[in-house]
């Protein structure tokens, strides 16, 4: 059994899709059609010179599902078969999740696209600038980070788990002082390394709740059909499949850990043997490889790495 996998901020890198966009109809559609739903050239700044500004979150968080989406368009048309012939789930990776459903025919590109745009921006304006932190604690495991994140936290200063990555790897996220708190615990607990990650929004954590009841109002004003591929959730580690479930589960994961490592459990518990990481980079595809020895798993970003992929099927 296969699973698609849809990478989060932090994959986005200059020119990627660039060979589909000049080579393939399928995947300019995709990059056009997100560049008309936001009403600026999203793709001008994707194959431009610019890192910085491709890296800021109201531009990456769309630019990486454009690019998944591309990917997918791609694979789908050389393939002759659509994503529920391809695959048997679909997971994200924090907006990876977006990613997913549109992959899985849930909500439209356009949507996704604008959805995104909405979501990066309450992101950004959520907290002031430089007043949180998101921090990857490594060689720990995840009830050991719980009691570093519970000591390091006070009444005027929290931190909180955000990304359940893999064994060993937890990011935690929240204000700038309690995430500096946690790195001196965690130390003491015996962790290798604490690494603070080079984004100014502390994501996934309650600092995030003005965003997450603007995603509540935003995802009540557009309709979402159940995917076409069994949609399995960040926010419940399992499958969902109703519309109103999962918008419910979209805005709660903006304050909320992404439990990614359980995502990939449950899946092997399904009999998934083989990952397939659809869009930049291949971040998803390593952090799989630590979670298990029991099955492969494969980024898939450019034409070469597509047709090397339906060459082995």
């Amino acid at each position: 059994m296969k699973a698609f996998l849809f990478p989060g901020q932090g994959s986005q890198k200059l020119k990627m899709g660039l060979d589909l966009y000049e080579n393939f109809p399928e995947a300019k559609e995709v990059f056009d059609e997100v560049d008309s739903a936001l009403s600026y050239r999203l793709s001008s700044i994707i194959f431009g010179e610019d890192a910085d500004l491709l890296n800021k979150t109201e531009n990456t968080q769309v630019a990486l599902m454009t690019m998944s989406i591309a990917v997918l368009r791609v694979l789908e048309a050389k393939s002759g078969k659509p994503i529920n012939e391809l695959c048997d789930f679909v997971c994200g990776h924090s907006l990876g999740e977006y990613s997913a459903l549109v992959a899985s025919r849930a909500m439209p590109l356009s949507t996704g696209a604008r959805l995104l745009q909405a979501r990066s921006k309450a992101m950004a304006e959520a907290v002031p600038q430089g007043s949180g932190a998101m921090m990857a604690i490594i060689g720990l495991d995840i009830d050991q980070v719980k009691q570093v994140v519970e000591k390091a936290s006070t009444d005027e200063a929290k931190v909180s788990v955000a990304n359940d990555n893999c064994p060993g790897q937890i990011v935690v996220s929240g204000m700038k002082q309690a995430v500096e708190n946690a790195s001196n615990i965690a130390k003491e607990m015996g962790a290798k390394k604490c690494v603070i990650l080079p984004v100014s929004i502390p994501a996934h954590c309650p600092l995030m709740s003005s965003a997450k009841k603007i995603m509540e109002d935003a995802l009540a004003e557009i309709e979402l059909n159940a995917p076409i591929v069994p949609f399995v959730s960040n926010r419940t580690a399992n499958i969902d499949i109703d519309p109103v479930e999962i918008k419910l589960h979209l805005s709660e994961q903006m304050v909320n850990g992404v439990r990614f490592r359980e995502c990939v459990d449950f899946m092997l518990s399904k009999g998934v043997d083989s990952f397939v990481e659809i869009g930049s980079g291949n971040v998803l595809s390593g952090l799989v490889k630590r979670c298990t020895d029991k099955a492969n798993s494969t980024p898939l970003n450019t034409l070469e790495t597509i047709d090397e992929y339906l060459n082995n099927l």
